[in-house]
């Protein structure tokens, strides 16, 4: 299996680095006052916004949207991977488990390094928390 790595912290990192800062007041955003970006290494499909922490140096919280029908296809990340589906529906397929459907208010974790592909059925909120700084490596099949 030939592995690709891509590193999207830096573009995600620019993306938050109003949020990144050091908070010393409660943080508050509404859905539509949410900027969405395309994150290189992402599909185009993918709109992602940083909502809390950095994505190149540490734990953080990412707010995706998808478009009905938009894959990521077979990949893996070096932390844990949090997803929370906010609304729509998705399909999440582990590459060594039974593949399941998410629906909105759906919760699933990916372990470090874990294989896994995910399809929006229809659009998707979504938001991914990190552990670590958040990396994506596409496996070739």
């Amino acid at each position: 299996m030939k592995l690709q790595y891509l590193a999207l912290g830096a573009s995600l990192a620019v993306a938050g680095a109003a949020l990144a800062q050091g908070h010393e007041h409660s943080v508050g955003r509404n859905l539509p006052d949410v900027e969405f970006t395309v994150t290189p290494g992402l599909p185009d499909c993918a709109r992602n916004a940083v909502m809390s922490g950095d994505p190149s140096k540490g734990p953080s919280i990412i707010l995706g949207k998808l478009a009905a029908g938009c894959t990521v296809r077979w990949h893996w990340h070096t932390p844990n991977e949090h997803l929370m589906l906010v609304s729509g529906r998705a399909r999440l397929e582990p590459k060594d488990g039974k593949p399941f459907t998410l629906e909105a208010g759906g919760y699933a974790m990916m372990p470090a390094r874990h294989v896994h592909q995910f399809t929006c059925v229809n659009e998707c909120v979504m938001y991914v928390h990190s552990d670590g700084p958040f990396d994506i490596h596409y496996v070739d099949n």
